[in-house]
Protein backbone atom coordinates (compact mmCIF):
# COMPACT_ATOMS: atom_id res chain seq x y z
CA UNK A 1 0.00 0.00 0.00
CA UNK A 2 1.51 3.48 -1.00
CA UNK A 3 2.16 6.44 1.65
CA UNK A 4 0.08 9.31 1.15
CA UNK A 5 1.95 12.06 -0.44
CA UNK A 6 3.01 14.75 1.90
CA UNK A 7 0.63 17.83 1.87
CA UNK A 8 2.57 20.71 0.51
CA UNK A 9 1.39 24.52 1.04
CA UNK A 10 2.81 26.50 -2.23
CA UNK A 11 2.59 29.61 0.11
CA UNK A 12 5.54 28.74 2.34
CA UNK A 13 8.52 28.66 0.27
CA UNK A 14 9.41 28.84 -3.42
CA UNK A 15 10.62 25.06 -2.49
CA UNK A 16 7.30 23.98 -1.52
CA UNK A 17 5.54 25.90 -4.35
CA UNK A 18 7.78 24.68 -7.22
CA UNK A 19 7.09 20.54 -5.57
CA UNK A 20 3.57 21.32 -5.78
CA UNK A 21 3.73 22.73 -9.44
CA UNK A 22 5.83 19.35 -10.43
CA UNK A 23 3.13 17.47 -8.51
CA UNK A 24 -0.07 18.75 -9.99
CA UNK A 25 1.84 18.01 -13.57
CA UNK A 26 3.11 14.91 -13.06
CA UNK A 27 -0.02 13.68 -11.66
CA UNK A 28 -1.84 15.06 -15.07
CA UNK A 29 0.72 12.91 -16.75
CA UNK A 30 -0.56 10.04 -15.27
CA UNK A 31 2.84 9.33 -14.35
CA UNK A 32 4.36 8.09 -11.19
CA UNK A 33 7.52 9.29 -9.04
CA UNK A 34 9.80 6.69 -10.77
CA UNK A 35 8.30 6.67 -14.18
CA UNK A 36 9.11 10.56 -14.23
CA UNK A 37 12.62 9.59 -12.55
CA UNK A 38 13.24 6.91 -15.58
CA UNK A 39 12.21 9.20 -18.41
CA UNK A 40 14.09 12.13 -17.03
CA UNK A 41 17.44 9.66 -15.72
CA UNK A 42 17.14 11.01 -12.66
CA UNK A 43 16.03 8.43 -9.50
CA UNK A 44 12.46 8.54 -8.10
CA UNK A 45 13.90 9.23 -4.82
CA UNK A 46 15.08 12.36 -6.60
CA UNK A 47 11.93 13.22 -8.00
CA UNK A 48 10.11 12.15 -4.49
CA UNK A 49 12.02 15.06 -2.90
CA UNK A 50 12.05 17.45 -4.84
CA UNK A 51 8.13 17.11 -4.93
CA UNK A 52 8.14 17.41 -0.88
CA UNK A 53 10.24 20.45 -0.90
CA UNK A 54 13.45 18.64 0.86
CA UNK A 55 15.97 19.11 -1.74
CA UNK A 56 16.13 22.31 -4.20
CA UNK A 57 15.90 20.71 -8.18
CA UNK A 58 19.27 21.13 -10.29
CA UNK A 59 18.74 23.15 -13.86
CA UNK A 60 19.26 19.90 -15.49
CA UNK A 61 16.59 18.47 -13.43
CA UNK A 62 14.22 21.14 -14.13
CA UNK A 63 14.89 21.57 -17.85
CA UNK A 64 13.92 17.68 -17.90
CA UNK A 65 10.85 17.49 -16.57
CA UNK A 66 9.54 20.69 -18.29
CA UNK A 67 10.19 18.57 -21.62
CA UNK A 68 8.87 15.26 -20.19
CA UNK A 69 5.77 16.59 -18.92
CA UNK A 70 5.24 19.19 -21.81
CA UNK A 71 4.93 21.87 -19.37
CA UNK A 72 5.78 24.54 -22.11
CA UNK A 73 8.39 26.44 -20.18
CA UNK A 74 6.64 26.34 -16.93
CA UNK A 75 8.71 24.94 -14.85
CA UNK A 76 11.76 26.35 -16.07
CA UNK A 77 10.48 29.79 -15.70
CA UNK A 78 10.74 29.16 -11.92
CA UNK A 79 14.16 28.08 -11.96
CA UNK A 80 15.48 32.30 -10.83
CA UNK A 81 12.97 32.00 -7.66
CA UNK A 82 14.65 28.84 -6.88
CA UNK A 83 17.83 30.25 -7.40
CA UNK A 84 17.86 32.87 -5.56
CA UNK A 85 16.04 31.24 -2.34
CA UNK A 86 18.53 28.97 -2.54
CA UNK A 87 21.59 31.32 -2.42
CA UNK A 88 19.34 32.84 0.23
CA UNK A 89 19.46 29.82 2.69
CA UNK A 90 22.96 28.94 1.66
CA UNK A 91 22.08 25.44 0.82
CA UNK A 92 23.28 23.17 -1.98
CA UNK A 93 21.69 22.09 -5.09
CA UNK A 94 20.49 18.37 -5.55
CA UNK A 95 23.34 17.78 -7.67
CA UNK A 96 25.53 18.28 -4.37
CA UNK A 97 26.83 16.20 -1.74
CA UNK A 98 25.65 16.51 1.37
CA UNK A 99 22.66 15.92 4.01
CA UNK A 100 19.22 16.24 3.10
CA UNK A 101 17.96 19.89 3.55
CA UNK A 102 15.18 20.98 5.87
CA UNK A 103 12.08 22.80 5.62
CA UNK A 104 13.00 25.75 7.48
CA UNK A 105 11.97 29.85 6.40
CA UNK A 106 14.62 31.15 4.91
CA UNK A 107 16.42 34.14 6.72
CA UNK A 108 16.13 37.75 5.15
CA UNK A 109 18.21 38.94 2.85
CA UNK A 110 19.75 42.22 3.30
CA UNK A 111 18.22 44.80 1.75
CA UNK A 112 20.33 46.35 -1.30
CA UNK A 113 22.03 49.37 -0.94
CA UNK A 114 20.04 52.82 -2.16
CA UNK A 115 22.20 53.55 -5.89
CA UNK A 116 21.53 53.58 -9.08
CA UNK A 117 17.90 52.48 -10.65
CA UNK A 118 17.08 51.86 -7.08
CA UNK A 119 16.93 55.11 -6.24
CA UNK A 120 15.50 56.64 -9.30
CA UNK A 121 12.82 54.43 -8.65
CA UNK A 122 12.11 55.57 -4.99
CA UNK A 123 12.17 59.14 -6.16
CA UNK A 124 9.77 58.46 -9.07
CA UNK A 125 6.96 61.12 -7.20
CA UNK A 126 3.64 60.56 -6.27
CA UNK A 127 1.14 62.64 -8.08
CA UNK A 128 -2.22 63.70 -6.01
CA UNK A 129 -3.61 65.52 -9.00
CA UNK A 130 -4.07 62.48 -11.50
CA UNK A 131 -5.86 60.51 -8.54
CA UNK A 132 -9.11 62.93 -9.25
CA UNK A 133 -9.42 62.00 -13.11
CA UNK A 134 -8.48 57.97 -12.52
CA UNK A 135 -11.71 58.06 -9.81
CA UNK A 136 -14.12 60.42 -12.51
CA UNK A 137 -12.68 57.86 -15.60
CA UNK A 138 -12.81 55.13 -13.62
CA UNK A 139 -17.07 56.48 -12.46
CA UNK A 140 -17.93 56.87 -16.06
CA UNK A 141 -16.47 53.77 -17.84
CA UNK A 142 -18.66 51.77 -20.19
CA UNK A 143 -20.15 48.88 -18.62
CA UNK A 144 -20.78 47.60 -22.02
CA UNK A 145 -19.57 43.74 -22.46
CA UNK A 146 -16.12 43.25 -23.92
CA UNK A 147 -15.15 41.82 -27.33
CA UNK A 148 -13.93 38.41 -27.58
CA UNK A 149 -10.83 37.92 -27.11
CA UNK A 150 -10.64 34.14 -27.83
CA UNK A 151 -7.81 32.28 -29.64
CA UNK A 152 -8.20 29.45 -32.11
CA UNK A 153 -7.76 26.11 -30.31
CA UNK A 154 -5.05 25.05 -32.17
CA UNK A 155 -3.05 27.92 -31.05
CA UNK A 156 0.11 27.16 -28.71
CA UNK A 157 -0.02 29.73 -26.97
CA UNK A 158 -3.43 29.62 -25.66
CA UNK A 159 -3.98 30.51 -22.28
CA UNK A 160 -5.83 27.87 -20.22
CA UNK A 161 -7.08 26.81 -16.95
CA UNK A 162 -4.11 25.22 -15.84
CA UNK A 163 -1.97 28.34 -16.78
CA UNK A 164 -4.18 30.28 -14.88
CA UNK A 165 -4.18 27.89 -11.44
CA UNK A 166 -0.54 27.98 -11.88
CA UNK A 167 -0.61 31.95 -11.70
CA UNK A 168 -2.94 31.91 -9.06
CA UNK A 169 -0.70 29.62 -7.00
CA UNK A 170 2.42 31.60 -7.72
CA UNK A 171 0.34 34.86 -6.14
CA UNK A 172 -0.66 33.20 -3.27
CA UNK A 173 2.71 32.30 -2.09
CA UNK A 174 3.96 35.67 -3.57
CA UNK A 175 1.37 37.52 -0.76
CA UNK A 176 1.96 35.17 2.21
CA UNK A 177 6.13 35.37 1.70
CA UNK A 178 5.70 39.54 1.27
CA UNK A 179 3.17 39.41 4.75
CA UNK A 180 5.99 37.17 6.54
CA UNK A 181 9.28 39.48 5.22
CA UNK A 182 8.02 42.36 4.15
CA UNK A 183 8.85 43.56 0.12
CA UNK A 184 13.02 43.59 0.58
CA UNK A 185 12.81 39.85 0.39
CA UNK A 186 10.33 39.18 -2.32
CA UNK A 187 9.99 42.27 -4.89
CA UNK A 188 12.53 41.31 -7.01
CA UNK A 189 10.92 37.74 -7.46
CA UNK A 190 7.28 39.72 -8.13
CA UNK A 191 8.46 41.94 -10.58
CA UNK A 192 10.81 39.15 -12.08
CA UNK A 193 7.26 36.75 -12.07
CA UNK A 194 5.22 39.30 -13.71
CA UNK A 195 7.88 40.22 -16.20
CA UNK A 196 9.07 36.70 -17.56
CA UNK A 197 5.15 34.60 -16.93
CA UNK A 198 1.91 36.82 -16.56
CA UNK A 199 3.03 39.25 -19.50
CA UNK A 200 3.60 36.41 -21.51
CA UNK A 201 0.45 35.07 -20.45
CA UNK A 202 -1.26 38.60 -20.93
CA UNK A 203 0.37 38.31 -24.83
CA UNK A 204 -1.12 35.48 -25.63
CA UNK A 205 -4.93 34.28 -26.64
CA UNK A 206 -7.30 32.91 -23.92
CA UNK A 207 -8.82 29.78 -24.62
CA UNK A 208 -12.10 31.26 -23.76
CA UNK A 209 -13.92 34.87 -22.35
CA UNK A 210 -14.11 33.56 -19.50
CA UNK A 211 -10.49 32.82 -19.36
CA UNK A 212 -9.54 35.76 -20.54
CA UNK A 213 -11.57 37.86 -18.04
CA UNK A 214 -10.33 35.47 -14.86
CA UNK A 215 -6.25 36.73 -16.34
CA UNK A 216 -7.31 40.22 -16.35
CA UNK A 217 -8.48 40.08 -12.41
CA UNK A 218 -5.45 38.00 -11.96
CA UNK A 219 -3.10 40.26 -13.14
CA UNK A 220 -4.78 42.90 -11.64
CA UNK A 221 -4.08 41.15 -8.45
CA UNK A 222 -0.28 40.90 -9.51
CA UNK A 223 0.11 44.63 -9.85
CA UNK A 224 -2.18 45.36 -6.90
CA UNK A 225 0.79 43.18 -4.58
CA UNK A 226 3.54 44.81 -6.71
CA UNK A 227 2.31 48.32 -5.71
CA UNK A 228 1.47 47.47 -1.91
CA UNK A 229 5.39 46.27 -2.35
CA UNK A 230 6.36 49.55 -3.43
CA UNK A 231 5.15 51.37 -0.84
CA UNK A 232 6.46 49.07 0.97
CA UNK A 233 9.98 50.07 -0.18
CA UNK A 234 9.30 53.56 0.23
CA UNK A 235 8.07 54.06 -4.01
CA UNK A 236 5.26 55.50 -3.72
CA UNK A 237 5.12 57.26 -7.19
CA UNK A 238 5.75 53.92 -8.92
CA UNK A 239 3.03 52.44 -6.12
CA UNK A 240 0.91 55.23 -7.70
CA UNK A 241 1.78 53.63 -11.11
CA UNK A 242 0.94 50.08 -10.54
CA UNK A 243 -2.06 50.65 -8.69
CA UNK A 244 -4.01 52.34 -11.62
CA UNK A 245 -2.68 49.87 -14.04
CA UNK A 246 -4.80 47.36 -11.84
CA UNK A 247 -7.50 49.30 -11.93
CA UNK A 248 -7.38 49.48 -15.60
CA UNK A 249 -7.34 45.67 -15.72
CA UNK A 250 -10.58 45.07 -13.55
CA UNK A 251 -12.12 47.87 -16.60
CA UNK A 252 -11.22 45.81 -19.14
CA UNK A 253 -12.48 42.63 -17.40
CA UNK A 254 -15.65 44.95 -15.94
CA UNK A 255 -15.33 43.83 -12.45
CA UNK A 256 -16.50 46.93 -11.06
CA UNK A 257 -16.38 45.37 -7.57
CA UNK A 258 -12.51 44.71 -7.33
CA UNK A 259 -12.01 47.96 -8.89
CA UNK A 260 -14.00 49.86 -6.15
CA UNK A 261 -11.76 47.96 -3.92
CA UNK A 262 -8.31 49.20 -5.45
CA UNK A 263 -9.82 52.90 -5.54
CA UNK A 264 -10.64 53.24 -2.27
CA UNK A 265 -8.17 50.66 -0.20
CA UNK A 266 -5.09 50.46 -2.36
CA UNK A 267 -5.30 54.08 -4.06
CA UNK A 268 -7.24 55.76 -1.22
CA UNK A 269 -4.89 54.50 1.51
CA UNK A 270 -1.67 55.36 -0.66
CA UNK A 271 -3.07 58.95 -1.06
CA UNK A 272 -3.44 59.10 2.99
CA UNK A 273 -0.14 57.33 3.42
CA UNK A 274 1.70 60.22 1.48
CA UNK A 275 0.01 63.19 3.00
CA UNK A 276 -2.89 63.63 1.14
CA UNK A 277 -6.26 63.15 3.15
CA UNK A 278 -8.55 65.21 0.78
CA UNK A 279 -7.48 63.20 -2.29
CA UNK A 280 -7.51 60.69 -0.39
CA UNK A 281 -11.29 61.28 1.15
CA UNK A 282 -12.41 61.79 -2.83
CA UNK A 283 -11.22 58.55 -4.35
CA UNK A 284 -13.05 56.49 -1.41
CA UNK A 285 -15.84 58.33 -2.11
CA UNK A 286 -15.98 57.75 -5.38
CA UNK A 287 -15.12 54.11 -4.87
CA UNK A 288 -18.34 53.91 -2.58
CA UNK A 289 -20.93 55.59 -5.01
CA UNK A 290 -19.92 53.68 -7.69
CA UNK A 291 -20.25 50.15 -6.08
CA UNK A 292 -23.17 50.95 -3.84
CA UNK A 293 -25.17 48.56 -5.89
CA UNK A 294 -22.60 45.92 -5.92
CA UNK A 295 -20.36 46.10 -2.79
CA UNK A 296 -20.89 42.50 -1.27
CA UNK A 297 -20.64 43.30 2.80
CA UNK A 298 -17.62 43.38 3.44
CA UNK A 299 -16.36 44.92 0.46
CA UNK A 300 -18.53 47.84 1.45
CA UNK A 301 -16.88 47.72 5.06
CA UNK A 302 -13.56 48.08 3.77
CA UNK A 303 -14.64 51.02 1.50
CA UNK A 304 -16.26 52.99 4.71
CA UNK A 305 -12.94 52.10 6.84
CA UNK A 306 -11.20 54.10 4.26
CA UNK A 307 -13.67 57.16 4.41
CA UNK A 308 -13.22 57.47 7.97
CA UNK A 309 -9.56 57.00 7.81
CA UNK A 310 -9.53 60.11 5.64
CA UNK A 311 -12.22 62.06 7.78
CA UNK A 312 -9.57 61.18 11.37
CA UNK A 313 -7.47 62.50 9.22
CA UNK A 314 -8.86 65.50 8.95
CA UNK A 315 -10.02 65.98 12.28
CA UNK A 316 -13.49 65.38 11.03
CA UNK A 317 -14.81 63.56 14.00
CA UNK A 318 -18.55 62.52 13.60
CA UNK A 319 -18.13 61.61 9.79
CA UNK A 320 -15.40 59.59 11.09
CA UNK A 321 -17.43 57.47 13.27
CA UNK A 322 -20.56 57.75 10.79
CA UNK A 323 -18.41 55.48 8.37
CA UNK A 324 -16.87 53.61 11.01
CA UNK A 325 -20.94 52.70 12.26
CA UNK A 326 -21.56 51.90 8.51
CA UNK A 327 -18.61 49.79 8.28
CA UNK A 328 -19.30 47.71 11.13
CA UNK A 329 -23.02 47.43 10.62
CA UNK A 330 -21.72 45.94 6.93
CA UNK A 331 -19.48 43.46 8.34
CA UNK A 332 -21.96 42.18 10.54
CA UNK A 333 -23.32 41.30 7.77
CA UNK A 334 -20.62 39.33 6.19
CA UNK A 335 -20.72 35.62 5.16
CA UNK A 336 -17.24 34.70 4.30
CA UNK A 337 -18.33 31.93 1.65
CA UNK A 338 -20.53 35.12 -0.13
CA UNK A 339 -17.31 37.19 -0.27
CA UNK A 340 -14.75 37.47 -3.18
CA UNK A 341 -11.31 35.63 -2.69
CA UNK A 342 -9.32 38.72 -2.57
CA UNK A 343 -12.01 40.85 0.66
CA UNK A 344 -11.84 37.43 2.92
CA UNK A 345 -9.38 38.81 5.18
CA UNK A 346 -10.97 41.77 5.86
CA UNK A 347 -12.34 40.56 9.23
CA UNK A 348 -13.93 41.95 12.42
CA UNK A 349 -9.85 42.28 13.79
CA UNK A 350 -8.57 43.79 10.45
CA UNK A 351 -11.81 46.70 10.84
CA UNK A 352 -10.41 46.81 14.51
CA UNK A 353 -7.21 48.02 13.35
CA UNK A 354 -8.77 50.45 10.88
CA UNK A 355 -10.36 51.75 13.56
CA UNK A 356 -7.76 51.62 16.03
CA UNK A 357 -5.76 53.98 13.17
CA UNK A 358 -8.84 56.31 13.17
CA UNK A 359 -8.75 56.85 17.01
CA UNK A 360 -5.12 57.74 16.76
CA UNK A 361 -5.28 60.29 14.29
CA UNK A 362 -8.35 61.67 16.25
CA UNK A 363 -5.71 61.96 20.10
CA UNK A 364 -7.82 58.96 21.67
CA UNK A 365 -5.03 56.79 22.88
CA UNK A 366 -7.12 54.62 25.22
CA UNK A 367 -9.98 54.02 22.16
CA UNK A 368 -6.82 53.37 20.31
CA UNK A 369 -5.24 50.49 22.90
CA UNK A 370 -9.04 48.97 23.11
CA UNK A 371 -8.95 48.58 19.17
CA UNK A 372 -5.64 47.40 18.61
CA UNK A 373 -5.83 45.35 20.98
CA UNK A 374 -8.62 43.02 19.11
CA UNK A 375 -6.87 43.50 16.24
CA UNK A 376 -3.43 41.63 17.66
CA UNK A 377 -5.37 38.89 19.79
CA UNK A 378 -6.75 37.83 16.07
CA UNK A 379 -3.70 38.43 14.19
CA UNK A 380 -2.05 35.60 12.15
CA UNK A 381 0.94 34.97 13.99
CA UNK A 382 2.92 34.78 10.06
CA UNK A 383 2.15 38.35 9.12
CA UNK A 384 5.07 39.37 11.21
CA UNK A 385 5.08 42.77 8.95
CA UNK A 386 1.15 44.10 10.73
CA UNK A 387 2.49 43.08 13.60
CA UNK A 388 5.46 44.73 13.67
CA UNK A 389 3.15 48.04 12.83
CA UNK A 390 0.35 47.15 15.03
CA UNK A 391 3.02 46.86 18.35
CA UNK A 392 4.45 50.18 17.13
CA UNK A 393 1.04 51.52 16.97
CA UNK A 394 0.24 50.50 20.48
CA UNK A 395 3.56 51.94 21.85
CA UNK A 396 3.02 55.45 20.16
CA UNK A 397 -0.50 55.33 22.46
CA UNK A 398 0.65 54.33 25.49
CA UNK A 399 3.20 56.94 25.04
CA UNK A 400 0.62 58.93 24.15
CA UNK A 401 -1.42 58.18 27.23
CA UNK A 402 2.12 58.40 29.44
CA UNK A 403 2.57 54.96 30.37
CA UNK A 404 6.42 55.22 29.45
CA UNK A 405 7.16 51.98 31.01
CA UNK A 406 4.62 49.94 28.70
CA UNK A 407 5.06 51.96 26.15
CA UNK A 408 8.92 51.31 25.68
CA UNK A 409 8.25 47.67 26.38
CA UNK A 410 5.91 47.08 23.71
CA UNK A 411 7.96 49.59 21.25
CA UNK A 412 10.74 46.93 21.68
CA UNK A 413 8.47 44.15 20.77
CA UNK A 414 7.70 46.26 17.81
CA UNK A 415 11.17 46.44 16.99
CA UNK A 416 12.01 42.59 17.41
CA UNK A 417 9.30 41.99 14.72
CA UNK A 418 10.11 44.75 12.50
CA UNK A 419 13.81 43.06 12.18
CA UNK A 420 12.68 40.03 10.97
CA UNK A 421 11.76 42.13 8.14
CA UNK A 422 13.09 44.11 5.33
CA UNK A 423 9.89 46.68 5.13
CA UNK A 424 10.71 50.17 4.71
CA UNK A 425 6.94 50.64 6.58
CA UNK A 426 8.29 48.80 9.90
CA UNK A 427 11.18 51.40 9.70
CA UNK A 428 8.53 54.40 9.44
CA UNK A 429 6.80 53.17 11.90
CA UNK A 430 9.88 52.44 14.47
CA UNK A 431 11.11 55.80 13.85
CA UNK A 432 7.70 57.36 14.42
CA UNK A 433 7.53 55.81 17.86
CA UNK A 434 10.72 56.88 19.38
CA UNK A 435 9.40 60.17 17.79
CA UNK A 436 6.81 60.27 20.30
CA UNK A 437 8.50 58.97 23.24
CA UNK A 438 11.47 61.98 22.41
CA UNK A 439 9.71 64.03 24.97
CA UNK A 440 10.71 61.80 27.58
CA UNK A 441 14.21 60.95 26.42
CA UNK A 442 15.83 61.27 29.78
CA UNK A 443 13.74 58.53 31.12
CA UNK A 444 16.63 55.37 31.49
CA UNK A 445 13.70 53.31 29.28
CA UNK A 446 14.04 55.90 26.69
CA UNK A 447 17.50 55.68 26.42
CA UNK A 448 17.78 51.96 26.44
CA UNK A 449 15.21 51.85 23.59
CA UNK A 450 17.26 54.09 22.10
CA UNK A 451 20.33 51.48 21.89
CA UNK A 452 18.39 48.70 21.70
CA UNK A 453 16.75 49.95 18.20
CA UNK A 454 20.53 51.27 16.77
CA UNK A 455 21.54 47.68 18.25
CA UNK A 456 18.74 45.64 16.11
CA UNK A 457 17.56 48.53 13.30
CA UNK A 458 20.06 50.48 12.88
CA UNK A 459 18.72 52.69 10.04
CA UNK A 460 15.39 53.26 12.63
CA UNK A 461 17.94 54.61 14.88
CA UNK A 462 17.42 58.48 15.80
Amino acid sequence: MGQTPRVLQPSISERHFFGAELRRLREQANLSQARLGSLIRFSADLVRRVETAERFPSREFVEACDKALAAGGALTRLLPLLEESRVSEGSLTISSAGPAMGNNTPPIAPSTGGSGLADMIVRVPFQPGVLDRAALDWLTASQTPCPSATGRASSPDLVCEDDIRSAETALTMFRQLDHTFGAGRVHAQVQQYVEQELNRLLASSPASNSIGQHLYILAAGFFELCGYQAVDNGAYGLAQRRYLRALRLTQAAHDRLYGSYLLAVNIGHLALHCGYPESASRVALAAVRGAETRATPAVAAALHAVVARTRARLGREDDCLTHLDVAERHLARSKPEDEPLWIRYFTPAYLADEIAHCFHDLGRPQHTQQHIGEALTALNPTHIRRLAIDMALLASSLAAAGRIDEACATARAAVDHAARTTSHRCLQRIVEVQADLEPYRCEPEVRELGDYVRQLLPLAAL
